[in-house]
């Protein structure tokens, strides 16, 4: 993708994840009806693709919403939306020779082995289910682990809350769950008497984890489809909402967890955690692809361990400098925050007393602030 293209996308997809498509549910950015973009100069173009069942009052208002959006994230210059209709479906296939149906093509995997007929829990197919009463679904991932992503993820969500939002945390990581350690909060969730699983709460926000439902001493000795089970039970058959956000602490890499969670709800947006050295943003920009190929907003990066401030007022950088700035530039995607070394920010996870809690002005406040504008959200 040119320069040009990925400068006028950071512009797009921002102000397209806040405008709904009336016909398919989702966003036009998710629902791919942002097409071209490209940048020049003062002029920002592209092309908005509808259905031939869009009316034509329908794209009006779309084209409307969606200027007034990108006006409102600061664009002064100029703005040219071209209009388009996606190609018709392909036609059916004509009958085999004993007048069966044929079946249909079926359209090629974004990511390969992502679909067929063992990828559900009980070896059928995942279904997308929307969470009733949840507005926003926000991932917190890294390509690997050690980054800081659990922390992240915690001291996210309580900034969250702290600006007047109903926000829960989901801990999808089953082999590794840190979210009971980290906020403090420990028990056995039941369920009401529509079987629905009633999360814990902790700090004013609810939480789910497998390590609320095994021995902390236990290791998680599972195969895909139990952890793709899992995940996919924590999110539809909890009780989660009203939740303005719900915040998923996804494992660190590309692997089923995150293809689950991708394949069972609409996510909003994914936040990606880096450590400033070269090994780390390597993995942190695999992450980013992930989410970008199956067509989820990237929100922003978020550089943890950036520096240490010693004593004597110097500052040492024992991770390397500039990751986190070098892989938001690449992405055109924002660098949320730039987080210290912070002795509290370990202890406070320790001691299940989030940093946040304490430090409500801190780093995380400006990752929450800019997750809480690129969602469009009132706060």
């Amino acid at each position: 993708m040119s320069d040009a293209a990925l400068a006028a996308q950071a512009l797009l997809e921002p102000a397209a994840t806040r405008v709904r498509d009336p016909r398919s549910g989702r966003s036009v950015w998710l629902a791919k009806m942002v097409q071209h973009p490209t940048l020049d100069g003062d002029l920002l173009r592209f092309t908005l693709q509808f259905t031939r069942d869009h009316t034509p009052d329908e794209r009006a208002r779309l084209q409307e919403a969606l200027e007034r959006q990108i006006r409102q994230l600061g664009w002064e210059g100029r703005v040219v939306i071209d209009t388009a209709f996606a190609a018709a479906p392909p036609a059916a296939p004509a009958p085999a020779a004993d007048g069966r149906p044929a079946a249909a093509p079926r359209a090629a995997d974004p990511v390969k082995g992502m679909s067929g007929p063992g990828m559900g829990p009980h070896g059928g197919p995942i279904v997308k289910r929307p969470l009733d009463g949840v507005k926003h679904i926000v991932a917190v991932a890294s390509g690997k682990g050690g980054v800081g992503k659990s922390t992240v993820a915690t001291n996210l969500a309580l900034a969250l809350a702290q600006q007047g939002l109903n926000v829960g945390l989901m801990d999808a990581d089953i082999y590794g769950p840190s979210l009971p350690m980290m906020m403090g909060v420990n028990g056995k969730p039941f369920a009401d008497d529509n079987k629905r699983i009633l999360p814990l709460e902790a700090w004013g926000i609810k939480c789910m984890s497998i390590g609320f439902l095994v021995d902390e001493k236990e290791p998680v000795i599972w195969r895909g489809p139990m952890v793709m089970g899992v995940v996919r039970q924590f999110l539809q058959d909890v009780k989660w909402d009203p939740l303005d956000v719900l915040i998923i602490d996804l494992p660190p890499g590309t692997g089923d967890a995150q293809l689950t969670l991708i394949q069972a709800v609409d996510l909003s947006g994914a936040v990606i955690v880096t450590t400033p050295q070269d090994v780390a943003v390597l993995d942190a920009v695999r992450g980013v692809e992930m989410f970008r190929k199956l067509g989820v907003p990237v929100l922003g990066v978020v550089e943890n361990m950036s520096w240490l401030d010693l004593p004597g007022g110097a500052r040492l950088t024992p991770f390397g400098q500039g990751g986190g700035a070098r892989t938001a530039q690449e992405f055109a995607v924002p660098l949320l925050a730039q987080v210290p070394l912070v002795d509290g920010i370990r202890a406070g996870g320790d001691a299940g007393r989030p940093f946040a809690v304490d430090h409500p002005r801190g780093p995380f406040r400006d990752v929450a602030d800019a997750v809480i504008a690129r969602l469009g959200i009132d706060a």
